[in-house]
This record gives structure tokens, C-alpha cells and sequence, in this order.
């Protein structure tokens, strides 16, 4: 089921309304412009989802997007939502209203199979983006971990190919039979040679470059492509990572930027400070890593570089 429709050639622009601003909502606006949407912004960060709602519909908007942020602000305008009449691009409420609960995800998880965490157990956290469809179809993209606040990594090296695959088909078989139609982030850690899953959170989580760079697919604008009733095009098999990439949070000066050229991205939101992500990928991983030196020394200088390097293995 479509909670709204892609335009047609030369008809007038659908819009949505965004409950994002900056860096936030840029992979949104970008996905939107990409698919012929036009997107009505939020006032602020926290503007409260009911006075959202309404002026999403007093504006004529066909759906509302979180943007990137947490699952306690989806669950309260999926909830706006619902009670004014919108549609919202996510999962479903029950299931956002589990994700936000935590235990009952694990619960949710458990009964379908898949093997939790222990509590108070140390382990290595990794992640995976999954994405559903109208039929019941799940596919899952390239396994990441962050390496500090302002890295992250992906796919996961220190996994062997086959551990990346059975957090896939964990992950697969988890969510096969709850309904999900969109995009979710769920976390692993391996405790002891053994994966558990520890959660999940709904939408978008600002990492998406990483995804697009390693399969070619952007899921961002594939969750708005599967919000319009759109189907998974892609085989899982062709979705397998190319190469290694790895995205940095930075905050540069209003006047840097990078020149270019192989393996590099830049997403930047000038009007929330500068803040930005930088993106680098490779065939390989020290090839993915030289890129994003390059990168962070045009946009930060050497030192700084330096320091965002520091403890990187190239692998």
C-alpha cells in the first residue's frame, strides 16, 4: 500500500513536509529533488509534531518525513500523524512504538529466532541498514561499525564475509514477518564469537553515503521510492559491498571545502553552522583511507587530518 505517488512527467510537484532542518534533512531534500518531490521544512529542530502536522496539511502535503533523528521524536509525529490523518514515511507505528521500547523489539526478534546479546556482556557493536517492501521483501546493505563519535566504517573487517552474511540473513529473518515497509538500522555485537542482536531504530541515520557508495543504491531515496508503494528492484546479491568507505563528522570553515576527484563525497549544510560529513571510498581499504586524507586536509588542514586519522588501521 502507496501513501502517496511519484509525479508523472510534467505534472505539478508533490510535496512532503520535512521535520528536519540542516544536515539532518539534506539527504531528504536531495532524495526528494531526486524523485520530483518538493519538500515544506520544519521552523526548527523540535518544532512540536502536532503544529507540524498542521501545516503539513493546511500546505497540502502528501506525507511527512522525520528526517534524521531519533526514535522517541518518529514515534511522537508518526503518532501526530496518525491522529491528524497523514501518512508518515517509516515503519509502521506499532513497530516504531517497539523499537522505542527496546525490549520489545528483542522480543519481537527473539520469537522469529533470532539470538540476543547478553546484558553485561562485553562485545564488539556493529550495524546494518535494512530495507522493506509492500510485498514482504527485506534485503540489507553493508555491515558498519563506528570507530569513536566522528567515524564510521564499512563493511566491517575484522567479520569474515560469511559473519557479514549471517547478520544479514539474521537480520532478514527477523524482520520477514512484521510488516516492515521502509528502511531500519539494526545493532549486533559479537560477545565471545557469538552475534546477538542488541536493537534497532527506524529512518535515516545521516550514514547513508556509505551505503550508496559501497552498492550503488542510495536508501534514501529508495525509503521515499517504497513510501509510494515501489517495490525492491535490486537482488540481494548485487548489493554485496564494492570496496571500503568511510565517513567522517566534521565542522569546517565557512570558506573550505575539497577540489574533488576520485572516491570523495561531500554532504554539507551551510545554514547550520557548516557542520558536514565527508565521505571516501576505495577498492580498497588503505586506498579509501588515502582518499579521505586528501579530503580532510583540503577541508581541515594537516593537523587536524592528523588527528581524525589517528588509530585507523588500514584495514
Amino acid at each position: 500500500m502507496s501513501i502517496f505517488s511519484l509525479p508523472d512527467p510534467g505534472a505539478p510537484l508533490p510535496r512532503i513536509a520535512l521535520a528536519a532542518v540542516g544536515l539532518a534533512g539534506l539527504r531528504v531534500r536531495q532524495a526528494a529533488a531526486e524523485l520530483g518531490l518538493a519538500c515544506l521544512g520544519a521552523t526548527t529542530p523540535d518544532e512540536p509534531a502536532e503544529a507540524l502536522v498542521a501545516r503539513a496539511l493546511a500546505a497540502g502535503c502528501a506525507a511527512l518525513h522525520p528526517g534524521e533523528t531519533d526514535t522517541g521524536r518518529q514515534l511522537a509525529l508518526a503518532r501526530a500523524c496518525r491522529a491528524g490523518g497523514l501518512p508518515f514515511v517509516g515503519p509502521r507505528l506499532a513497530l516504531i512504538d517497539a523499537m522505542q521500547d527496546g525490549v520489545a523489539a528483542q522480543t519481537l526478534l527473539r520469537e522469529a529466532g533470532v539470538p540476543l546479546a547478553e546484558a553485561g556482556v562485553p562485545g564488539r557493536r556493529v550495524e546494518l541498514a535494512v530495507l522493506g517492501d509492500r510485498l514482504g521483501r527485506v534485503c540489507w546493505l553493508a555491515v558498519r561499525e563506528s570507530l569513536g563519535s566522528a567515524l564510521v566504517r564499512a563493511p566491517v573487517t575484522w567479520l569474515t564475509p560469511e559473519q557479514r552474511a549471517y547478520l544479514g540473513q539474521l537480520a532478514v529473518q527477523g524482520l520477514s514477518g512484521l510488516g516492515l515497509t521502509g528502511l531500519v538500522t539494526l545493532r549486533f555485537a559479537l560477545q565471545e564469537n557469538r552475534l546477538g542482536f542488541c536493537g534497532m531504530r527506524p529512518g535515516l541515520t545521516g550514514r547513508e553515503a556509505l551505503d550508496e557508495a559501497l552498492t550503488g543504491l542510495d536508501p534514501a531515496v529508495v525509503q521515499l521510492r517504497l513510501a509510494a508503494g515501489d517495490r525492491l528492484r535490486e537482488r540481494q546479491a548485487a548489493l554485496a559491498p564494492r570496496g571500503h568507505a568511510l565517513q567522517w563528522r566534521c565542522v569546517p570553515g565557512a570558506t573550505a571545502g575539497i577540489s574533488g576527484g576520485p572516491g570523495l563525497r561531500l554532504d554539507r549544510a551551510p545554514e547550520t553552522g557548516g557542520e558536514a560529513r565527508l565521505t571516501a571510498w576505495g577498492r580498497t581499504p588503505e586506498e579509501a583511507r588515502r582518499r579521505g586524507r586528501r579530503g580532510l586536509q583540503e577541508l581541515l588542514g594537516a593537523k587536524c587530518a592528523a588527528a581524525l586519522l589517528t588509530g585507523l588501521d588500514p584495514g
